[in-house]
């Protein structure tokens, strides 16, 4: 396998043969560290860990053991994809885990922030804890850890978020194909396995999900609210032809009522937020200017098609002052 440190003579992963050449050097290496023991992933449906799950079942197949954890704060479709890809298409040996109710009603009546994300993490790590525990022959532990991960750790910017968490019992050796990659890089590596475009090209999703999108105490209504109001805007913006074009857009439904009229009656409902932004460093972001009738079309299905909005807002602030996420 490579070093852990990325060589300085590594040429950029920018071409669909360069890709196809890291996935030709990587199975060998990676049959040659697993051998015939079992490993282990997490896997979320996001770029990395997908892109990891495809170069392991290509080198072990069987040997790998992926982990689904639904916990009820994905998008919409999200984990019907997951199934989808690795269980129908790939053949994957993989673990589905309902565990919506398990998480949710943990969360109820939680309001601060750092709380919720503490119990998602923390509930996230128990569950996929008693899934492996479950397994039998598992060696190694994969994980999505990408070359950015690494420079922020080493840097003191933020602490290693794949390393450590599991409890001392699962002491297992960590496999981490993907990690002198940056992110496009990984994309490329994605397509050449064969992953589906949605799936590659996934926008950037925070780990507690659309826990982080419903502030306040989360509710299972409001949280669908958000859910299915996320779903008319990445419709609305593929017809456009902007999924591609903006780096991150999503809804955000907070816990706060304004008063509505539907159908001649008032009602007392919450408002939906639009945020669409593009960044380079994440260090500053500046909002997309969305065309009236885009902006139109979303207002009106919003309204008519999400039970309990009857307001939809756009947010046009930067960052600074504003933060990419509402918590």
């Amino acid at each position: 396998m490579y070093a852990i440190t990325r060589p300085e003579s590594m040429a950029r992963i920018d071409t669909p043969e360069l890709a196809q050449a890291y996935i030709d050097e990587m199975i060998p290496a990676l049959q040659e560290q697993i051998g015939d023991k079992k490993v282990l992933l997490a896997l979320s449906g996001g770029v990395d860990s997908s892109v990891v799950a495809a170069l392991l079942i290509k080198a072990v197949g069987q040997q790998l053991v992926c982990v689904h954890v639904n916990h009820g704060l994905l998008r919409k479709g999200e984990p019907e994809q997951v199934i989808e890809v690795f269980r129908g298409q790939m053949n994957a040996n993989l673990i589905y885990v309902d565990a919506v109710d398990r998480f949710l009603d943990k969360l109820a009546g939680v309001t601060d922030p750092e709380q919720k994300r503490k119990i998602i993490g923390g509930e996230f790590i128990d569950v996929f804890a008693e899934e492996a525990r479950k397994l039998d022959g598992i060696q190694f532990l994969a994980q999505g850890t990408i070359w950015p991960d690494i420079l922020e750790s080493e840097a003191g910017i933020k602490a290693h978020h794949n390393a450590g968490g599991l409890p001392e019992d699962l002491a297992f050796e960590l496999v981490e194909p993907v990690r002198i990659l940056f992110k496009d890089e990984v994309r490329m590596v994605g397509k050449a396995l064969g992953l589906p475009d949605n799936m590659v090209y996934r926008q950037p999703f925070p780990g507690p999900g659309l826990g982080v999108r419903c502030p306040g105490a989360i509710t299972r209504d409001r949280l669908e609210a958000v859910r299915e109001s996320d779903a008319i805007l990445r419709e609305e913006f593929e017809k456009a032809g902007l999924n591609g074009k903006v780096w991150q857009y999503f809804t955000v439904v907070p816990d706060f009522r304004s008063t509505g009229i539907k159908n001649g009656k008032r009602t007392f409902d919450w408002l939906c937020i639009i945020r669409a932004i593009n960044t380079v460093d994440v260090v500053e972001v500046t909002p997309e200017y969305l065309p009236q009738e885009l902006i139109q079309r979303l207002v009106e299905r919003i309204t008519a098609e999400v039970p309990g909005i009857n307001r939809v807002l756009y947010d046009y602030t930067p960052k600074p002052p504003a933060t990419v996420e509402y918590e």
